[in-house]
């Protein structure tokens, strides 16, 4: 599918998703306080950028303004029908641009906007990084620890030979099973039973350290081990432990009666074969038709797999880039762990934990895209200059990497690496 005529899937996972070529570096992005609520240029001693700001820094790029390129583009697709949702440009913790198409749940009439929470899809993933580093900094994991460490019921190879980093980076060499995309799940035990079945049907089809082509076992194990060190579910720790230290009150692993019954929680509008679109989570029966995702709805999950998705608001997911920056949610050095570029993936783009980096501009874009039938999320970092940028969408159709792009070359002025119209 062309970026510019909806989501591209498998581009968009590219982009935004961290599939990565082979070979390993070992760069950091730097997220210190002094990108987030103060000039760079004035902090000194630990507070100060490892590396110079790029040109222009302190002031607002004329596109990223209301009534600016990125504005104006976004309100262009909105006026076409093809995006409904949220975009939300902050910059050092001030809000630049906020817009809202669209309804949240068409059925009663109820708007999108900064008070809705919008389904992640893969643009939650980072979270459970976030959690194993946690644990890592206090002592209870190591990021050299093996699956067997902490977990039974895994192939010997894979317990013994795939480390949590591994994991993390994308390089764990494992396959898992295709997800019966029709099952209908009934509870939180229902899924999570299924995903620990599934994780353990996982093989090892490539030395460990090679680069995996988008393993869900990779997303599942480590919120296994998540809940095997902590004794709690992943669902519950990343609620008390991520989403409560960084304010973001709001954000959840909604389950699909809460998804069906909020009236501040979009609804995923779903195209069909015919071209028209159903509420997903009002039609289980119904199924995507795109290649991708073919006959998948995500309203079928009654909560998210362990490690995977959640709901969120822009605002919330602002909260969480600053929570990053500033040692709320991880202590300074790991986050810099979480986001160091560790895998080359092309010209001046990289893996990191759970999510891409990019060199654009002179100066580091981070951040995380995700789409399912009738949902696309993209939220990115730009940690020089203390720019967040989030697109939640409720309505399938909108150019989610096409529009991710665009909003990077608003901030920054360069477009990233192989970036298309849209």
């Amino acid at each position: 599918m062309d970026s510019a005529g909806g989501i591209d899937r498998r581009r968009l996972v590219r982009w935004g998703g961290g599939l990565v070529a082979a070979g390993a570096v070992a760069a950091g992005v730097p997220l210190g306080r002094a990108e987030f609520g103060q000039d760079a240029s004035a902090s000194t001693g630990a507070d100060a950028p490892s590396t110079p700001a790029p040109s222009g820094h302190g002031q607002i790029p004329p596109d990223t303004l209301p009534g600016g390129a990125y504005d104006r583009y976004v309100a262009g697709l909105a006026a076409k029908g093809r995006f409904s949702g949220v975009v939300l440009l902050s910059y050092q913790g001030r809000t630049v641009l906020s817009r809202s198409y669209g309804l949240a749940d068409r059925e009663r009439r109820i708007p999108n906007g900064e008070g809705i929470a919008f389904s992640l899809s893969s643009a939650g993933k980072p979270f459970h990084a976030v959690a194993i580093l946690q644990l890592v900094q206090q002592g209870k994991l190591k990021l050299s620890d093996t699956v067997g460490t902490h977990l039974t019921g895994f192939a010997k190879d894979i317990a013994e030979q795939v480390t949590i980093h591994h994991l993390l980076s994308a390089t764990s060499g494992l396959a898992t099973p295709y997800e019966n995309v029709q099952h209908l799940f009934q509870s939180r035990e229902e899924v999570q039973a299924y995903y620990e079945q599934w994780a353990r049907q996982s093989k090892l089809v490539a030395a460990p350290g090679t680069p995996t082509d988008h393993a869900g076992a990779e997303v599942t194990i480590p919120a296994l081990i998540v809940e095997a060190v902590t004794g709690k579910t992943y669902w519950d720790y990343a609620q008390e432990h991520i989403f409560g230290r960084c304010g973001m009150t709001s954000t959840a692993f909604y389950d699909r009666p809460r998804w069906l019954t909020d009236a501040h929680i979009a609804h995923p509008y779903m195209t069909l074969a015919d071209g028209s679109q159903v509420d997903a989570v009002r039609n289980l029966d119904k199924g995507s038709p795109e290649p991708d995702v073919l006959g998948k709805n995500p309203g079928r999950g009654f909560i998210d797999a362990p490690g995977d998705g959640g709901f969120a608001t822009a605002p919330d997911l602002v909260r969480f880039a600053r929570a990053l920056s500033d040692g709320t949610v991880l202590d300074r050095p790991y986050a810099d762990v979480l986001t160091g570029a560790k895998i080359p993936h092309g010209a001046g783009s990289f893996g990191a934990y759970t999510l891409p980096v990019h060199i654009v501009g002179n100066q580091w874009v981070l951040g995380r895209a995700g789409a399912n039938p009738g949902v696309g999320a993209s939220w990115n970092i730009y940690p020089y200059t203390g720019w967040v940028g989030v697109i939640l969408s409720n309505c399938d159709g909108e150019p989610l990497q096409a529009m991710s792009q665009r909003e990077v070359q608003a901030v920054t002025g360069s477009s990233p690496s192989g970036s298309g119209g849209g």
